[in-house]
């Protein structure tokens, strides 16, 4: 019998969005989820050309999302949307979030979770109490050669880690092309809208997750170093951080917006008692080991020798590469599989499992704020994870 399809609604996302396409596209590339209704911008008008250039049924675009929570209440559960994406700017992510748990629906929201750690505690035990999935699309985790570093490091191949160098330098706000208008740079400048941070808050966060999710570690304390280079810009584009990690572990975290020429490098190297592993977001389809007394290796993505998760994210053989856009299928469709698990009354694998949740999605703004207090503090210091949740 073949596998329904999930339906999905999304909120944010309109036709002029960069990320609301790329959500879309890898949500539909495995054919498990149909997208069927939305409210894609806070112009209706927007929302609605939006909808047509998607091909939906009028009825199912809707002019806010207030409105297509109570309209895809009152329909049918074998016509309503089973879950909803959120991919709006940081200040919209709560809630929607919220509105569409307590009306019973799954969520996928893109990160970071929510405008401040607190909105982020609160979504937290709301997603505990509702039961339902929640997925936050921290994609970097989704690629087929970071699960086989987790695998790695989780197995122990390597012996215990010692030390981590993890980075995402980019160049694209070494202008302030905010003030021209430019629509990605204007809403992540703003604190109204970004929140308490900029650059570690849009890709800093990204390093804490994909550290967190190869490593397993737990991070304990922060000492950073945060930087306002462009002329009369409010929030951070440009930041370097210690990292102390539970268990001994130390690390280095450098995280830029005004690194000129740089693209997307986000880059993660970590280097045990017996072997070290490195993986560049640029190059993703291959994993760099060396293991003791041992040449160094290139793992490739597609061949038979990886471990399962990374089999499972995989879907075409080794040579044809794979990227950004299987990264979030990846995430898309282990959050569907869990949903499909809970419908059939049946536990979700560990396999299904394997997304970020909003658990990840606090510890990433706890970290944010840890490092917000501490980096614009000439004086050093360290400043212990557990303790922002107090502040």
């Amino acid at each position: 019998m073949a596998k329904r399809k999930f339906k999905m609604g999304m909120v944010g996302g309109s036709v002029d969005a960069f990320i609301g396409e790329v959500h879309r596209k890898a949500a539909r590339l495995d054919g498990q989820i149909e997208i069927v209704a939305g409210a894609f911008s806070s112009s209706p008008e927007k929302s609605r050309k939006t909808g047509e250039a998607l091909n939906l049924d009028s009825k199912r675009v809707y002019d806010s999302f207030e409105q297509m929570v109570e309209k895809e209440s009152k329909l049918p559960k074998n016509e309503r949307i089973d879950f909803i994406s959120i991919v709006t700017p940081n200040n919209m992510h709560f809630l929607p979030a919220k509105l569409f748990l307590e009306a019973g629906f799954h969520v996928v929201c893109d990160k970071p979770l929510a405008y401040s750690l607190k909105e982020g505690l609160e979504l937290q035990k709301l997603v505990k109490s509702s039961g339902k999935v929640f997925a936050l699309t921290h994609n970097y985790t989704g690629y087929p050669m970071v699960k086989q570093a987790r695998h790695i490091i989780k197995n122990r191949e390597l012996g215990k880690v010692l030390k981590i160098i993890v980075e995402y330098p980019q160049g694209w706000l070494v202008k302030t092309i905010e003030k021209e208008g430019q629509k990605q740079a204007s809403w992540r400048t703003d604190p109204k809208k970004s929140g308490i941070s900029c650059c570690m808050g849009d890709i800093g966060t990204h390093c804490e997750n994909l550290a967190a999710y190869i490593t397993g570690l737990e991070l304990e304390s922060v000492c950073a170093d945060l930087t306002i280079y462009m002329p009369g810009r409010k929030l951070d584009d440009d930041g370097n951080v210690l990292l102390r990690y539970k268990g001994g572990a130390k690390g280095v975290l450098h995280a830029s917006q005004i690194s000129f020429g740089e693209e997307n490098g986000l880059n993660i190297r970590v280097y045990c008692e017996k072997g070290r592993i490195a993986w560049r977001q640029e190059e993703p389809n291959y994993l760099l080991v060396q293991k003791e007394n041992t040449p160094l290796m290139t793992y490739t993505r597609g061949s038979n020798y990886l471990c399962e998760s990374a089999v499972r994210g995989t879907r075409l053989p080794a040579g044809h590469p794979e990227a950004f856009i299987e990264a979030f299928a990846n995430i898309y469709i282990n959050a569907v599989d869990t949903m499909r698990a809970i419908d059939e009354g049946r536990k979700p694998t560990e396999l299904e499992k394997d997304f970020p949740t909003v658990e990840d999605g606090v510890k990433g703004l706890a970290f944010v704020k840890a490092v917000v207090e501490n980096g614009f503090n000439d004086n050093v210091k360290w400043t212990k994870i557990a303790d922002v949740f107090k502040s």
